[in-house]
């Protein structure tokens, strides 16, 4: 089993940040997509669009974990919770 460190370093892996606009201004993780959590079901189609693992975070892990739990009933798998923001960026 991979890490989640090995995970976000594999080639197509793709990172999604669900914290809302005015959050992400402040700081983000590199390369990460801004898909916020409010706008999720109206965004799922988007998801269909990524081939490898998601990787979900936010501030502290909390909407990443709702996020992760809602894309699953969508039928999505090879999703992982990278919790907040400052355990995102030691993984970089």
């Amino acid at each position: 089993m991979n890490t989640l460190k090995e995970i976000v370093k594999q080639a197509g892996t793709t990172i999604v940040d669900v914290r809302s606009t005015w959050e992400v201004e402040m700081g983000q993780y590199p390369g990460a997509i801004n898909i916020p959590i409010e706008e999720l079901s109206q965004r799922v189609s988007e998801f269909k669009a990524f081939e490898g693992p998601i990787v979900l975070y936010c501030r502290s892990g909390q909407r990443s974990g709702m996020a992760l739990q809602f894309l699953k009933q969508q039928g999505f798998e090879n999703l992982y919770n990278g919790g907040g923001l400052e355990e995102m960026l030691k993984l970089a």
